[in-house]
């Protein structure tokens, strides 16, 4: 057939007689740098974790590993695939059938029925909901055993996650003007997210802060951590001051201005006389307060700052106990921004906004699942890239390296994987390589 068109046959295009288009999608692969995800997840012990804390009550009959059908959910997600639907294409990618078990080497990863079962029949059970949660703190304890600062830094924070559909518990919430769901997060300072929890769209933001906060101090502190904690002010609360104090726990806690705490500065919200410079004016003052709710007084610091064109100063208040002066207090607290882009680069890069389930529970199991995505990611990121491209974002390393072009071979011994050379260069994949290598395993 002078076109191609009998089956299994390349197609042949008449402006170069010498050119021939086939179709091997079994064999071609666009997330060739999964590769190096899976085997960072093999040196952090992913497969002994999942075993460890997830139960499956499948019977004996099963054709899908429960760890091949996690890594299959997790890894789409980290490659950018946000539809459930994608799974009917990428169980037949060489990359997805390779980073799961002998078994599917050869059959294929799990279609869109079958995954669809396992997010929203399976991992809800509470048991496995549960441990989604273990796996992903036992991923980060193992990455602590290899970088572990003294002083553990925590952030916590809250989002909007829109909802547009009749998704249990979503809700409006006024102040994001939108029906959403609105979970909260908390990270450390090196951009691991180490607990998460689903929440009602209507809930206040500081909502549940018990249940993430207090048990991650007690982790830090039986390691012998000191614990610092930041957040803004919808954390001003006085049970989460004397909860911190209660365990010898630091913080610094932005609270809202209101007319007692401006006297209290009266004198730095004078407008310095003579011409204003282009360059703003910063003053700082810290001084013991004590509100109303509190039952006693603690430190305040204040940050008064005078911008060339206008009319009134910028004043923020920071509640602390921390000792440094009142410049390195300010200069601390507003490092928190950081916690906003993790949470921005897990919207962006892994489907975290991608809760579209009817039920509650199926969309927490969602939540979870984009979560150990991103600290996949993250932790990529932060153990195995070299320094020169060590602050990617996780959409540059999805962009560039995870979406590499490839071609199986396999011949009788052998799979092999033949990558395109682009970001992802053969001398950049080998020094990735050897840094795995080179990370304590987690029996060692």
């Amino acid at each position: 057939n002078p076109v191609g068109e009998s089956q299994n046959q390349p197609f042949q295009l008449s402006f170069n007689s010498s050119l021939k288009v086939d179709f091997q999608g079994s064999r071609v692969t666009s997330d060739g740098g999964l590769i190096l995800v899976r085997e960072l997840d093999e040196r952090l012990g992913f497969s002994e974790l999942i075993e460890q804390h997830l139960t499956d009550s499948r019977g004996k009959n099963t054709q899908l590993p429960l760890a091949d059908l996690l890594r299959q959910s997790v890894y789409s997600r980290l490659a950018g695939y946000e539809d459930m639907n994608d799974a009917e294409r990428i169980s037949q990618d060489p990359t997805f059938r390779l980073i799961g078990s002998e078994k599917i080497w050869e059959r294929g990863a799990a279609l869109t029925s079958r995954l669809q079962s396992f997010e929203t029949e399976l991992l809800t059970q509470e048991e496995n909901l549960a441990g989604l949660a273990a796996i992903n703190r036992g991923l980060i304890a193992q990455a602590e055993t290899i970088e572990s600062p003294q002083r553990v830094v925590l952030d916590m924070d809250s989002t909007e996650i829109p909802v547009y559909g009749n998704q249990e518990q979503s809700a409006y919430n006024g102040h994001f003007e939108s029906t959403c769901y609105h979970p909260l997060l908390l990270f450390n300072r090196e951009g691991d997210c180490l607990a998460a929890k689903l929440r009602p769209g209507n809930v206040h933001s500081a909502d549940g802060w018990e249940e993430l906060l207090l048990p991650e101090i007690e982790r830090q502190q039986k390691l012998g951590k000191e614990v610092v904690f930041r957040a803004d002010a919808a954390f001003a609360k006085p049970e989460i001051y004397e909860a911190l104090e209660e365990r010898g726990a630091k913080y610094a806690i932005r609270i809202p201005a209101n007319n007692s705490l401006e006297r209290d500065i009266a004198e730095l919200l004078t407008r310095p006389i003579g011409r204003p410079s282009h360059k703003p004016m910063v003053r700082y003052k810290g001084f013991l307060y004590q509100a109303a709710s509190w039952k006693m007084a603690r430190r305040v610091v204040a940050k008064v700052e005078f911008h060339f064109g206008e009319l009134f100063p910028r004043v923020g208040f920071i509640v602390t106990n921390l000792g440094t002066d009142s410049r390195a207090v300010i200069r601390f607290y507003n490092k928190r921004g950081t916690a906003e882009q993790w949470i921005k680069e897990g919207k962006q890069a892994v489907k975290m906004t991608r809760l579209s389930c009817h039920h509650f529970r199926s969309n927490e199991v969602r939540l979870w699942l984009s979560v150990l995505a991103y600290n996949l990611g993250n932790l990529w990121r932060r153990l195995v890239l070299p320094k020169r491209i060590e602050n990617w974002s996780l959409t540059s390393l999805q962009q560039r390296l995870v979406k590499t072009g490839g071609r199986l071979v396999k011949h009788a011994r052998y799979y092999w994987l033949l990558l395109a050379e682009s970001h992802l260069t053969r001398r950049l994949f080998g020094g990735m390589l050897r840094r795995i290598a080179a990370l304590p395993s987690p029996a060692g």
